[in-house]
Order: structure tokens, then C-alpha cells, then sequence
């Protein structure tokens, strides 16, 4: 029998999200699917983040089932079983036939024909079980409750108690199982009136005035969109390119994929702006979609920019472990290891030292990740301080304040946007992804 368009492209993306260490959220939106029906591609994205946000409960789920180890399965076959599994035990109003007989064909077209009775037997097993209701949390240790319920692995759950406490973990990975809402930045009423008109259905953002959250309707299919008159953008991602404030000479040092390249363009239209990017194929995908005359994109590493100072802002949203962000990149958590985070936390450290040596006496620099994790910021930010003579960290406080006065931060709770001096957003607890950043100022007089 002939396998559904949506499941085969799931299929797919999933193998190759596994094997290549791709994105689901780029695959997903990649020219490949531009041939699905809007309802295929929708069960597609289903598919593809419903499993790989539950992966661990759907393993523990094929492994009850299943004669042989998970580890001795072929990709392919443990790829069409987590499919499988996840419309069995997600999806109410997928019939069992379909979801088993789909999977077991598409382990016939990955040339595995002759693990097609095994899978079949397990989903059928998986089809006939009774779930049991999951254990309540026990007194005193909520860790392993929390991993098995919402699909983490445990180390970041512990990780996760221990810097933000129970209650606000738990919120976190609550907030990761779920489908999150789609912010767009705008640069005018206009541009949201035009959206509307196409169809779109707009809320008020939560956190900025330029802000709107997408209720209903697809924003890449539209004009605005297509022109680069429209970003989608989490709002926390907004909010930092909003601390950089403005200047006349400004700097993004990890410039790609250029959302806040561009928000930095639109409050900034008489600066200088130099984007800079390190992969080659990720700055031609920024001169792309950042069209603003202002901005110039160039390829380089930030630990070895061709240019030395004379910059007012410079934003240094570096490259992290993107664990701010698991509801819409959930492949993250099952690659993460706690040792990624030294070798993340060493590069960040040499980014941020590059950085503050482009800056102007008097000029300012915005550290950032979407990051949760110490390492990643507050460490980062200490340890570059604490060697560097001539920098001073200021309050994030105030840089809200700003933007509150000036109508663009909605947000009245700036206590819940705030860790110390530093600017930290945690999902689930604010309705938005988990941004970290902090201001440094540089205020000698010498030249960098």
C-alpha cells in the first residue's frame, strides 16, 4: 500500500535529523516540502516534532514491545516505529490500522523487508497495551517524575532543580512538550494591517509593542514575508536586539540567520551596520533575507574580525546549546552533553573578548545566548570581566526601563525579566523562549 506524502517527508526528515544532525524546524521549512498540501505538511510538522519531543517516552514504549535491544534496531526501522508509536499513543484521531501499516511500509521502502514483521508485531503489541497512568511524583525527589512525564533527559532535569528550583523547572519542561506560538516582528501598523488582510489572524505581542503573535494562519506564505518586510521571531529574540539600543556605527558579531540583524536595521536606518558570519553559505542566506542598505554583510570568524574598533553597539549573540528554545528545536536535547557546554562556554569566552575590543570608549556591547545554562552566561560574562580592565557591566534593569518609558516593552513584571544585573527569560514562566543577556560598557578613553 501506498505511504501518506506527510509520513514519508516525517520519515525523512527524522532519519536525516538523527544521521546528519539537522534541524526539524529547517527541513521543515525547506524547499522539499513546498509540494505538500497545507493539510500534509501540517501532519508532516506533527509528526516530525511530536516524535522527537517525546522520544524518550516512545522508546521506553518500543522497547516494552519489542525481542530486541533499541540499540541492535536499524534507523530506519526504530524511525518508522517512533512514528508509529507517537500516532498510537498521541494522536486519537489517527486510526491504529493506519498508523501500523504506514510505518511497516515504510520500513519495506528503507530496502529493510525483512524487519517488516518485527515492526508490525511490536505496533501491534504497542496498539494493544493499556496505558497505565504515570506514578505521581515522589516526596522529595521529583527528578526521575519529571523526566519520564515530560521527555527530558534526566541530567538536564537536574540541572534544571537545582539552578531554578522545582516548581520553575517543571514549568520549563512543560512548556518544551508543547506547540509554541509563532511572534513576528513588524516595523509598521501597515505591514499587520496587509497580514490580516491576507488572511492572518494577529494578537498583541506579550512582551514589545512591534510584537504579534500569529493565532491563525500560515505568515511564511505571505507577501510581507516573501519581501522580507516580516520576521518570525520569538519575542525574547526581540527583546535583545532591542537592548542594543541605538548607534551610528553597529556591530553584529554572529549575525546569522539575521533577525535581529534586521530589527537593529529597522531602529537604527541612518547606522552603519556590519553583520558578520562565519559559514558562507549562512551569510548568503543573510544578505538574503536582511535587504536593508545599511547593513553590510561580510564572512568572517568574530575571533578574527578585518577591522579593529570604532563600533558604539555591538551585539554578540553567540553561538550556544539553544536549550532556551527545546519546544521549537527539541532534537537539541537528545544531542546535548554535559560536555558540550565547556567547549560551548570556551568559544563564547574568546566572542566575547573579540567583541568588547571593537568598541568605542563610551560604546556598549550586548552579550546573549538562548542559552539556560551558567556556563554559557553568567561564567561567560565573569570570567571575561574579570581580566579585562576598562569594562563595566551594567544594570539590564535600566535598559528595560528605557524601553518601557518609550512604549516599546509591554511587560510590567521587570523583576521576572531580571537575574542580578542580567536580563534572563525562562520558558514557561514567561511567554516566550529563554534568552540571557547582559550589557557591558566599555569606559576608558583609550582607542581599541
Amino acid at each position: 500500500m501506498p505511504v501518506s506524502p506527510a509520513r514519508v517527508a516525517a520519515f525523512d526528515i527524522l532519519l536525516r535529523v538523527d544521521q546528519q544532525d539537522a534541524y526539524a524546524s529547517e527541513l521543515l521549512h525547506s524547499e522539499k516540502l513546498e509540494k505538500l498540501s497545507l493539510a500534509d505538511r501540517a501532519l508532516a510538522t506533527e509528526l516530525v516534532m511530536g516524535v522527537l519531543r517525546w522520544r524518550s517516552r516512545l522508546d521506553q514504549m518500543i522497547a516494552a514491545a519489542s525481542s530486541r535491544p533499541l540499540n541492535k534496531l536499524d534507523a530506519d526501522v526504530l524511525t518508522a516505529l517512533r512514528l508509529a508509536a507517537y500516532q498510537l499513543r498521541f494522536l486519537t484521531r489517527v486510526p491504529a490500522r493506519a498508523a501500523i501499516n504506514e510505518s511497516v511500509e515504510l520500513v519495506k521502502r528503507a530496502q529493510k523487508r525483512s524487519a517488516a514483521p518485527f515492526a508490525n508485531a511490536v505496533l501491534r503489541k504497542i496498539a494493544d497495551t493499556k496505558i497505565e497512568p504515570l506514578p505521581e511524583a515522589i516526596a522529595g525527589d521529583p527528578i526521575p517524575f519529571l523526566v519520564r512525564e515530560f521527555a527530558h533527559p534526566e541530567w538536564l532535569v537536574k540541572r534544571w532543580v537545582a539552578e531554578f528550583g522545582v516548581e520553575r523547572a517543571c514549568a520549563i519542561c512543560e512548556h518544551n512538550q508543547r506547540i509554541p506560538s509563532t511572534s513576528i516582528r513588524l516595523d509598521s501598523v501597515e505591514v499587520a494591517q496587509e497580514l490580516e488582510s491576507e488572511g492572518l489572524e494577529l494578537a498583541p505581542g506579550r512582551l514589545l509593542a512591534s510584537a504579534r503573535i500569529v493565532v491563525a494562519g500560515e505568515a511564511t506564505r505571505t507577501r510581507a514575508f516573501r519581501e522580507g518586510r516580516l520576521f518570525i521571531q520569538d519575542e525574547a529574540s526581540q527583546l535583545i536586539a532591542a537592548l542594543v539600543g541605538t548607534g551610528s556605527r553597529l556591530l553584529d558579531c554572529c549575525a546569522a540567520p539575521g533577525g535581529k540583524t534586521a530589527a537593529l536595521a529597522a531602529r537604527n536606518p541612518t547606522a552603519e551596520i556590519i553583520a558578520a558570519e562565519l559559514h558562507a553559505h549562512r551569510a548568503d542566506l543573510l544578505r538574503k533575507r536582511v535587504r536593508a542598505p545599511n547593513v553590510q554583510v561580510i564572512n568572517a570568524d568574530a575571533l578574527a574580525l578585518p577591522f579593529q574598533g570604532g563600533f558604539d553597539r555591538v551585539l554578540a549573540d553567540v553561538p550556544c546549546s539553544g536549550t532556551g528554545t527545546l519546544a521549537r528545536n527539541p532534537e537539541i536535547k537528545w544531542r546535548l552533553t554535559p560536555e558540550d557546554l565547556n567547549d560551548l562556554h570556551a568559544r563564547q569566552v574568546g566572542i566575547l573578548r573579540a567583541a568588547l575590543q571593537q568598541l568605542t570608549p563610551g560604546g556598549r556591547a550586548v552579550y546573549s545566548t538562548c542559552s539556560l545554562e551558567p556556563e554559557e552566561n553568567t561564567a561567560v560574562v565573569e570570567e571575561v570581566l574579570s581580566d579585562a580592565a576598562g569594562f563595566e557591566l551594567r544594570e539590564c534593569r535600566d535598559e528595560l526601563k528605557r524601553l518601557r518609558e518609550t512604549g516599546e516593552l509591554v511587560w510590567n513584571d521587570l523583576d521576572s525579566l531580571l537575574n542580578g544585573k542580567f536580563l534572563r527569560t525562562l520558558p514557561g514562566v514567561q511567554p516566550c523562549d529563554g534568552f540571557f543577556a547582559a550589557v557591558v560598557e566599555r569606559v576608558d578613553s583609550e582607542n581599541p
